[in-house]
């Protein structure tokens, strides 16, 4: 296998020697006024706990443990610099469809990690990961969970959003203690949710696409049904990032600046009915989502969607039943691609200690991915479809 040569370039000398900025602008070296890490990470001694660290890789910074610097921490789904109590809280993960009959999405953009998915009528589904939507009135429209989704969510310790499910594989699964889970009170959900949804009209949209998670009431469903709002002590977050100032390169790799997870012709793999493609432009070192033909936006704010880094998880798919409901192994082990400045990195991912922890992703060498701070897409590709995915 060629050996892939990560690389970390410092932004600026200047914040090479202070290590980091806040987002704010203020140096790490500002006033600490709690010393935090990841729950699984904290340390006996505050001096033994640095922001950003060094691997065994000269000069290839990363984020590892974290610190509350002005009342703000380093997210451990970005990177990015955000109030502590958003970092701390467990996130939302809201079931949102992708077909065209329900364009354009509400809130999506404000996702850190969307996580999509084939389902059956072979489109895809979209779950997004939230963890700052205290300024959101209302994420939507809202659909129907699938196991594997919730599998995923799981491994986030997310508070798991959906307005229906496919009952013979989740009932068991989304009703279980360790499943956080706000639904509607459909049949097959032993804990509804109700005040947290509500619909909107949309003239000229089939119902299905006009009910929403509204936040005040998805906050009063959370503490009425007492779950807890902070990750646990078994929290282990899904990515490494590169330190704040430096950007991992990845210079040896291949280009990829148009990457098609299923490709431009049609097929049955969930990714050929509406052909979603991503486009890396440079000069922001962002990816931006296109679908059937268009600008993918969020109805908010009519802003594209944009992401840092985009991942393709190769997964075994099965069709479980004549309705087309599919089943897909996120457990286990299997074959990945890594896009992030403009760069794609080969490699695998693993998730083999539970539902509980992620899966991570490591190049040919078996070294973890280092990934840019920002938002990242995650696409499950089904492995049977796979010769469909192209980049260039």
């Amino acid at each position: 296998m060629m050996k892939r040569k990560k690389t970390i370039f410092a932004v600026a000398s200047i914040m090479a020697m202070a290590l980091a900025l806040t987002a704010c602008g203020k140096k790490q070296e500002t006033m600490v006024e709690e010393t935090t890490a990841a729950p699984s990470e904290v340390q006996e001694s505050e001096t033994e706990t640095e922001s950003e660290t060094e691997t065994e890789e000269a000069g290839l910074q990363i984020i590892e443990e974290r610190k509350v610097v002005d009342g703000q921490m380093q997210s451990y789904l970005t990177g990015e610099w955000k109030d502590k109590e958003v970092v701390v809280r467990r996130p939302l993960a809201v079931m949102i469809p992708n077909n065209a009959q329900a364009m354009p999405q509400y809130g999506i953009s404000e996702a850190s990690i969307i996580y999509e998915a084939p389902v059956e009528g072979r489109i895809t589904r979209l779950m997004a990961i939230f963890e700052d939507f205290d300024d959101l009135d209302h994420i939507g429209p809202i659909r129907s969970s699938r196991d594997y989704y919730v599998y995923t969510a799981m491994g986030y310790q997310a508070i798991y959003c959906n307005w229906g499910l496919a009952k013979p594989y989740v009932e068991e699964l989304i009703n279980r203690d360790t499943v956080q889970n706000i639904s509607v009170g459909v049949d097959g959900i032993h804990k509804p949710a109700d005040e947290a949804y509500g619909r909107i009209s949309r003239p000229g949209y089939a119902k299905e696409f006009t009910g929403y998670l509204f936040i005040d009431g998805l906050k009063d469903a959370v503490d009425r049904l007492g779950y807890e709002w902070e990750y646990d002590d078994d929290y282990v977050p899904q990515f490494t990032f590169a330190a704040e100032g430096y950007r991992a390169e990845y210079e040896d790799a291949e280009d990829a600046v148009t990457i098609r997870p299923g490709g431009t012709k049609s097929n049955a793999g969930g990714y050929g009915a509406y052909n979603p493609y991503f486009e890396y432009n440079k000069e922001d070192n962002l990816y931006y989502r296109f679908q059937d033909g268009k600008k993918q936006i969020d109805e908010m704010n009519n802003k594209q969607l944009t992401v840092s880094n985009v991942v393709f998880q190769y997964c075994h798919g099965e069709v479980r039943d004549a309705k087309d409901y599919l089943a897909f192994g996120v457990h286990g082990e299997g074959d990945a691609l890594v896009f992030t400045n403009g760069k794609v990195i080969k490699g695998t991912w693993s998730r083999m200690d539970g539902d509980g922890v992620p899966p991570k992703f490591y190049d040919e060498d078996g070294n973890e991915i280092i990934f840019n701070q920002g938002k990242t897409w995650i696409c499950n590709i089904w492995k049977e479809y796979s010769e469909f995915v192209e980049y260039e």
